[in-house]
């Protein structure tokens, strides 16, 4: 599809980012469409959307993950775009083919793009290639455990295999001595099989303590590249991020200048389009390096958008329509401040267990430098069957201890009744004196939970 104004576009997604996309979409004045599963019909994108199309029952892969039925619905709209938002179909490489084959514009990276980020030991291949920092690794898939002992022997121990098609942490396993590859190597092919549809692994060297980075990019059809800064997600559980935060407190400016340099170079060269997030681990002396690209907008793009002023997901759109990065940014990008976000879910805080059921009340802060991401209102429903992700609050300031004041403030007067939700979890960890000085990495939530089921027990 030739490129060019949109008048409607369908949201291949459900909860707060059909929403968020919905948004940008009114601001645009661009019409909706949203499909639904038969468990999401009083969601809150259904609701705001111009129509609504149910594709299936409550299983996403009969619904949204339904190729078949998501471009059905495009074509029975007549829509000029899907935007994908993040999960579900947003990295599937085909789905965005045949989008492109039933003349409706994808909005995302081009399909070839797709794959060469999706596969992350071609992805590493190519980063190395452009100059851009990468954990020593092997050079591609793994054909056995014994390539994977003779590369771990030259890399030294501990090392981590990981799934080439995967991440979320599944189909990972460290291995921390010669005598583990074996068991390992087979355990992390099944569950990479079994998650990813793809047995396929690669190696790097395992980075005990790392801290979690992550870039922000956009990129137009016309080879120009800007990265919007960093953020810092290395309050995680389980590979989950938690909480998120822009800029980095541990992020020089000589390395935000030198990985975006890179970055622009790589993925100018990749052909990237649209937007797309570089993440990146930092070691315990402050170096970073490589790991994955991950080709769509993220859950934690707001705080970005807080602290540059761009509409990213707005970017995506107008992008998606043929327009340059300069008249979308209309100059220079700077950032001011410093914003995070917490993500609510609805789990126990302590046991992390998801609590579904129904939201019997509900009343979100306000104020400045406030921003409250959601689908929930009072007497809707949780739905067991897909992620527990309520709301995302969002915090700004004028430095990082003004933001940290106002998330607190603002967590205190976020109301969800008749579910459990991680607000609590999320007040200890703004109050926690280790994270108010920056003194993190991605064990943070493991050494605070132990530290606090230590002290419940004296």
């Amino acid at each position: 599809m030739a490129s060019g104004r949109f008048k409607k576009i369908l949201v291949a997604n459900r909860g707060e980012i059909a929403v968020r996309v919905i948004s940008a979409c009114k601001e645009l004045g661009i019409q909706t469409v949203a499909v639904y599963s038969e468990a999401d019909r009083y969601s809150s994108h259904v609701r705001f959307a111009d129509q609504a199309i149910c594709i299936g029952p409550a299983k996403s892969a009969r619904s949204y993950l339904d190729q078949a039925s998501i471009i059905s619905a495009a074509e029975i709209t007549n829509v000029d775009a899907i935007h994908p938002g993040y999960g579900f179909l947003s990295e599937n490489a085909g789905f965005a083919e045949v989008c492109e084959t039933s003349g409706i514009k994808f909005i995302g990276p081009p399909p070839e793009v797709i794959r060469l980020m999706g596969v992350k030991e071609r992805a590493r291949a190519f980063m190395r290639e452009m100059g851009v920092p990468v954990l020593p690794g092997s050079a591609g898939v793994l054909s056995s455990a014994g390539e994977a002992l003779e590369m771990a022997d030259s890399i030294g121990y501990p090392v981590i295999l990981k799934a080439s098609a995967g991440g979320g942490g599944r189909g990972m396993r460290v291995v921390r001595a010669p005598g583990e590859i074996s068991a390992l190597f087979a355990q992390a092919r099944q569950e990479a099989g079994a998650a990813f549809s793809s047995p396929d692994l690669y190696l790097e060297k395992y980075v005990g303590a790392p801290r979690h980075i992550e870039f922000q990019a956009l990129a137009d059809e016309h080879g120009n590249v800007e990265i919007l800064g960093e953020r810092e997600c290395s309050i995680q559980r389980r590979h989950q991020k938690l909480l998120e935060e822009s800029p980095s407190p541990a992020v020089t400016d000589a390395q935000r200048s030198e990985i975006g340099a890179a970055l622009r170079r790589a993925l100018s060269a990749s052909g990237y389009a649209n937007a797309g997030t570089v993440e990146f681990l930092m070691d315990e002396t402050g170096k970073l390096y490589f790991i994955e690209v991950n080709a769509r907008v993220q859950v934690e793009h707001p705080v970005t958008e807080f602290v540059t002023g761009i509409d990213i997901v707005k970017s995506q759109i107008r992008i998606a329509q043929g327009e340059p990065l300069r008249e979308i940014l209309r100059g220079p990008v700077e950032t001011r401040g410093h914003a995070i976000e917490c993500r609510i879910n609805a789990e126990n805080p302590d046991t992390f267990a998801p609590s579904p059921g129904r939201v019997t009340g509900f009343h979100v802060p306000g104020g400045i430098g406030i921003r409250v991401d959601t689908w929930a209102y009072a007497d809707c429903v949780v739905s067991p069957y897909y992620d527990s992700l309520l709301a995302k609050l969002i915090a700004y300031g004028g430095d990082r201890g003004e933001a940290i004041r106002r998330m607190q403030r603002a967590l205190s007067m976020f109301i969800v009744e008749g579910i459990h939700t991680s607000i609590p979890l999320h007040q200890r960890i703004l109050a926690d004196p280790d994270f108010q000085a920056g003194r993190f990495d991605t064990n943070f939530i493991l050494r605070f939970q132990q530290a606090k089921a230590e002290a419940a027990g004296k």
